[in-house]
């Protein structure tokens, strides 16, 4: 066994240790314990104040470095997890798109954009301050849609060439052969007019009989006759007497609307008695073949007094000068092939254009390159043809995946946001729900359009060779632009009226040109013969307007609109909801115009309504135009609504998607965030050069296209930091959608 250590030897252990200082050989009372011996010092008593006192302190001290140690634990935890939070950001939020398709985005942007400018003060000259001319982002879509059909038709090697697409690609060869047509002169034309006995010229007018329209449905087929549209303006009726008599017929659509005469549904018989100067049936029947048409067909005629009156001047004409009508026939007739004939003609047609501009004050049209006239025409006459080319090169099964994926989004968002509209009762929001839900959409190209079988047997009457060609109504009246669905009729089918006529022609571009426009005049009829279980649609597929159809309940977005600028697969997010996102919500909402019409919506609140209304009527008409004037937008306000409530959507369905989805990206070099970014494409849709629109147009000036939406949206001012009360950043604002 080890022996105890020396008692002395123990106190001084402790002692060395810190411990306390026992005195030896003391019981309880200070004597000696009962056994009469010393008691081991760790089994003596002591008096509670002699108990231990160092056994607190220290562990109070432990305690303390204790915490302290806790303390810088956890801070380093929170600071490593705050460094590894700022990592994770850095590595996820949005990071530059450095792809080609972002690099030429970003050189439209910074092209058109003026950074100068704060975005506050005047945001579409902040987004659009450099466009000019013709930069308005439709048409410059438009143009750059039409270049790539002609890399399609001048590149013929590089398809499968089946008959439709071979005589295509001729069709346009002979187009672009501008020595063979100016060889030819005008031999070509002059063998037309001999063909029709001649031309004695009486006097130099326009178009007398209106054109007829055909417009049908997927179940209902309407024949419509209009007013003409006259080359020379209607207010220089005083210093053109030949066209006094004319003009005195003619009313404005304005006038008719205000006089509740938009339209009248009158038989063939009817109108026959009405206005004798014409063979209606004969007439409409020629052009129509082989459509069958009776007496009692009913016609659906727009200015029925115009008609009236027309008939009487033509009889009158006609007891006066028997030259006038034949006369009048083969001016329009040149009108219609001037388009096909040699610089000559070309120039004539050019100078004319100008002069016309100069009346109406309109600015002059710029000089168009050849191969585009000849893209258009090919357009126009082989449009099944080149819509499967063109939908093939330009919208892929991935770019039509994400259209349809982005149309999703937009279609959800404004679902929910009908949820929240102050001024629906709950059956019309109900019903609006099941609007949208029911809703069509159509994108890309029409589903016929697509199948290779009919692209070859649609041209099997379009020939190369020498033929006959059949003179008809449309051709001597018209203009190539109304050939695709509007066809001027008039009466007579003898050389003394010359309406109909077999032309034996030659070898020329004229004669394949007058060949594609029998082709064309022969499938319109055609398809109004058949059954057609599809939509029809009224753009081509590379068309850059997207528009919804109220009688078959579907929304059309070609595959010409979703493309660069406005859409692309590889784009920012932001991009593609801003741009393509806010015209699909755009469309949308023409679902419901008619709610906002007086008497529309009955069972709403129709005091909501109107205040809502009448705050985006004020809205707009206090946001200054770049003169200085302000604008009445009481012929806008359709429009002007769903330029608000598709910002308002795209915007919804952007920020959900922000919430749900990582990897947003952005612009390199442009110091825009992902919302900012979002608010800049929804801007560069409608660059334009101030003062270059229609009058015409239902669509407010550009400025207000942008102004308006945005100072009425609380997020542009959030995000781009506008200071109360700027123009950006209004006191009020209205909710309608």
């Amino acid at each position: 066994m080890h022996p105890l250590p020396e008692p002395a030897s123990l106190p001084s252990l402790l002692l060395s240790s810190g411990g306390w200082r026992p005195e030896w050989g003391r019981t309880r009372a200070g004597g000696m314990s009962r056994a009469g011996g010393m008691r081991p010092p760790w089994n003596q008593e002591r008096a509670p104040e002699e108990r231990l006192p160092s056994a607190t302190e220290p562990g109070r001290q432990w305690s303390m470095v204790r915490r302290m140690l806790t303390a810088g634990l956890l801070f380093s935890l929170l600071l490593g997890f705050s460094l590894l939070l700022v990592y994770i950001f850095r590595s996820c939020g949005p990071g530059p798109c450095m792809t080609p398709v972002c690099w030429d985005l970003l050189a439209r942007y910074l092209a058109s954009g003026n950074t100068s400018v704060a975005p506050c003060t005047d945001f579409f000259n902040f987004a659009c301050g450099q466009a000019k001319g013709t930069d308005y982002s439709f048409q410059a879509l438009a143009e750059e849609n039409k270049k790539r059909l002609r890399r399609i038709l001048e590149a013929p090697g590089s398809w499968h060439l089946g008959s439709g697409e071979e005589k295509a690609f001729q069709f346009y060869s002979s187009c672009m052969d501008t020595d063979a047509i100016e060889a030819a002169g005008a031999a070509p034309l002059r063998q037309v007019i001999e063909e029709l006995g001649g031309w004695r010229i009486s006097e130099p007018i326009c178009d007398l009989v209106p054109p007829l329209h055909t417009r049908q449905s997927s179940s209902i087929s309407c024949v419509q006759i209009d007013q003409p549209e006259f080359d020379v303006p209607l207010k220089q009726e005083k210093e053109q007497k030949i066209y006094a008599q004319l003009f005195q017929f003619l009313r404005p659509l304005e006038q008719r609307r205000a006089q509740g005469k938009l339209f009248q549904m009158v038989t063939i018989d009817q109108l026959q008695e009405m206005a004798p100067a014409i063979d209606w049936l004969s007439c409409l029947q020629a052009t129509f073949t082989p459509m069958p048409l009776s007496p009692s067909q009913l016609l659906l005629v727009h200015d029925l007094e115009y008609l009236k009156n027309m008939s009487q001047l033509v009889e009158e004409q006609l007891s006066i000068h028997r030259d006038f009508l034949q006369s009048h026939m083969i001016l329009g007739l040149v009108r219609t092939l001037s388009p096909a004939l040699d610089s000559k003609f070309q120039e004539a047609r050019r100078s004319l254009i100008q002069k016309l501009g100069e009346l109406t004050e309109r600015p002059p049209m710029p000089a168009r390159p050849r191969w585009m006239k000849c893209v258009e025409e090919t357009g126009t006459f082989f449009e099944p043809t080149l819509a499967t080319l063109f939908v093939r090169e330009a919208f892929s099964p991935s770019t039509q995946s994400a259209a349809m994926e982005l149309f999703t989004a937009i279609k959800n968002a404004l679902v929910s946001r009908l949820r929240r509209i102050p001024w629906m009762d709950e059956k019309t929001r109900k019903e609006a729900q099941n609007r949208v839900t029911q809703l069509q959409v159509k994108m890309g190209a029409p589903e016929w359009a697509l199948k290779p079988s009919l692209a070859r047997q649609e041209y099997n009457d379009v020939g190369p060779c020498p033929c006959q060609l059949l003179i008809s109504p449309q051709l001597l009246l018209s203009p190539l632009t109304r050939l695709s669905g509007r066809q001027s009729v008039h009466p007579g089918r003898s050389l003394t009226n010359p309406f109909l006529a077999l032309i034996q022609l030659g070898p020329s571009y004229l004669q394949s040109f007058l060949s594609c426009v029998r082709s064309l005049r022969a499938r319109i009829v055609q398809s109004f013969l058949q059954s057609f279980p599809y939509h029809r649609w009224q753009v081509s597929p590379w068309g850059v307007n997207a528009y919804y159809s109220i009688p078959d309940h579907v929304v059309v977005f070609p595959a010409g609109l979703l493309q660069p600028p406005f859409f692309h697969p590889g784009y920012p997010r932001a991009v593609n909801f801003g741009a393509a996102g806010s015209i699909m919500a755009h469309e949308l909402l023409h679902i419901f115009y008619q709610l906002l019409l007086p008497g529309g919506c009955p069972a709403c609140d129709t005091r909501a309504l109107q205040g809502a209304l009448l705050c985006l009527k004020h809205h707009y008409e206090t946001i200054p135009l770049p003169n200085g004037t302000f604008f009445n937008g009481s012929r806008t306000f359709l429009e002007n609504a769903a330029d608000i409530g598709g910002l308002a959507i795209a915007l919804q369905a952007y920020s959900k998607r922000l919430l749900w989805h990582r990897g947003e990206t952005i612009l390199p070099n442009l110091d825009l965030s992902p919302q900012q970014l979002f608010f800049r494409s929804y801007a560069q849709v409608m660059c334009r050069e101030p003062g270059t629109q229609e009058p015409q147009d239902p669509h407010s000036p550009p400025t207000l296209r942008v102004h308006g939406p945005l100072s009425n949206t609380p997020a542009f001012a959030r995000y781009f930091h506008c200071p109360h009360g700027a123009l950006m950043n209004p006191s009020s604002r209205c909710q309608l959608w």
